[in-house]
């Protein structure tokens, strides 16, 4: 028997799996089309038969057929259509089964009691978005609006690097990371990350380049993000592993969440690529045909802004914004579906319910959520002597929280936060942990600053 999924005014979509919804005033209506009186549902018959629906879904999407654009499109558009229906089951109850507490103990620091005085190293930066590091302690910063800085010498240069990538620069879109190749002493690369493309049609890309003087040469594409047709969540953090590959984070487009879910494209992705943009053979999904992207690293994830390694057990941490609630720390582990749009802890700008699970079968849980978001930005583990109490912890910027989060660990488990910076009123961008033990901070907006936050009993002028 085949039955279909009626849109709001009555008229057809798909057919798939026995079941006719209708919508009345008031409420949802269920209609078999082997009966002609309608059934009204209730909450937990709605998320019942979501559960249902999705399992369904997941299983008719692993059993079509993957290899024409036709049906890579079916795919898309049905768990599309899957993920829409089980935010309608439950928008009713979405306000009150979103707000789930997070059981860590949280505590705002008193502007005199944290353990650092905050010097302004430089301000005047447009939208500052990322700072690295350079073996001499110089410092490069990406400004969103399409430059790179310089600092050396602890002074910024009045003009920004020459010859840099022309980046598409609208919405959230610009220029994202920068790193500095492990062997840059030898050979003076750099790899950046930003936006390309136009408004209607935009993409992340990396380019490696060669730091001279005055600006960079030898620019060179290396790897270029499946397009969508909005200007948000692109990602754009960059990672070194031990073993010399770049690992990139992508967002999902806004717009085109299910996508993260498919392994055909790159949104709602993290991709894992050689220095020449190549791909490591040891890559999750090498070899599973040519629907499958070779590059995916991870996927299931919907705003990634953060990614840090542990450098002495070499766990990598990954943080991302949620939707209203539900920003995330998650451990990265090669080939993991991390379950966006499936399992949120958050809930859509409407206060629709975007799925009614908060985990899911065969999806990995965060060790930390936010309800509601603290939107989370710049991502530092800390590892140094200059803050002794600070060794092991994770650091957190916060745009919408406009503070600094401490997040205490003990393993992989998150046992405590402190919220710094708070008296601030800042937006946080990015944080680092400098070649000197200092934390580094970038403001966001017009007039973004660089912070260094450096131990109370340690004199300025003592500092590297």
């Amino acid at each position: 028997m085949r039955y279909c999924l009626a849109c709001l005014n009555g008229r057809p979509i798909s057919a798939y799996h026995g079941l006719s919804f209708q919508w009345a005033i008031g409420g949802m209506v269920l209609r078999d089309r082997g009966h002609k009186k309608p059934v009204r549902a209730n909450t937990i018959d709605a998320m019942m038969l979501g559960k249902r629906v999705l399992q369904m879904s997941v299983t008719t999407l692993n059993a079509r057929p993957r290899t024409s654009v036709g049906g890579l499109f079916s795919h898309w558009l049905f768990l599309r259509l899957t993920i829409i229906l089980l935010g309608m089951f439950v928008g009713s109850a979405a306000l009150a089964l979103a707000q789930v507490p997070s059981s860590v103990p949280t505590v705002v620091a008193e502007e005199d009691t944290q353990p650092f005085t905050v010097e302004t190293l430089a301000d005047g930066l447009d939208f500052p978005w990322a700072l690295a590091f350079l073996p001499n302690g110089d410092v490069l910063i990406t400004e969103r609006t399409g430059k790179v800085r310089l600092m050396e010498d602890g002074a910024l240069r009045p003009a920004p690097l020459a010859n840099t990538p022309e980046p598409f620069v609208g919405g959230q879109g610009g220029y994202f990371d920068i790193l500095p190749d492990p062997g840059f002493s030898e050979n003076r690369l750099v790899y950046l990350a930003f936006a390309v493309g136009t408004q209607k049609q935009s993409s992340t890309q990396i380019v490696r380049a060669r730091l001279g003087e005055d600006g960079f040469s030898d620019v060179t594409p290396l790897f270029t993000s499946t397009p969508r047709a909005t200007s948000a969540h692109y990602g754009g953090k960059l990672l070194f592993l031990p073993d010399g590959t770049l690992v990139l984070t992508l967002g999902d487009g806004y717009q085109e969440r299910e996508r993260a879910q498919g392994l055909g494209n790159t949104l709602g992705k993290t991709i894992r690529i050689k220095t020449d943009g190549s791909i490591p053979e040891d890559n999750p999904f090498v070899g599973r045909g040519d629907a499958v992207n070779p590059a995916i690293y991870t996927y299931g994830h919907r705003s990634p802004q953060g990614l840090v390694r542990d450098p002495r057990t070499g766990t990598v941490y990954m943080h991302e914004h949620g939707p209203q609630g539900g920003d995330e720390i998650n451990i990265v582990s090669p080939g993991a579906n991390y379950g966006w749009p499936i399992a949120t802890y958050g809930i859509d700008y409407s206060g629709a319910r975007i799925s009614p699970f908060q985990s899911y079968e065969g999806t990995r849980q965060p060790i930390r959520y936010w309800v509601p978001s603290i939107a989370p930005s710049g991502f530092a583990f800390y590892r140094g002597s200059a803050f002794p109490d600070y060794d092991g912890n994770l650091f957190v910027g916060a745009l919408a929280g406009r503070a600094l989060h401490r997040v205490q660990l003990d393993g992989d488990r998150v046992v405590g936060e402190e919220v710094l910076l708070k008296a601030k009123g800042e937006r946080i961008r990015e944080v680092r942990v400098g070649p000197d033990g200092m934390i580094y901070v970038l403001t966001d907006g017009p007039d973004g600053k660089l912070w260094r936050l450096t131990p109370r009993s340690s004199r300025l002028s003592e500092v590297p």
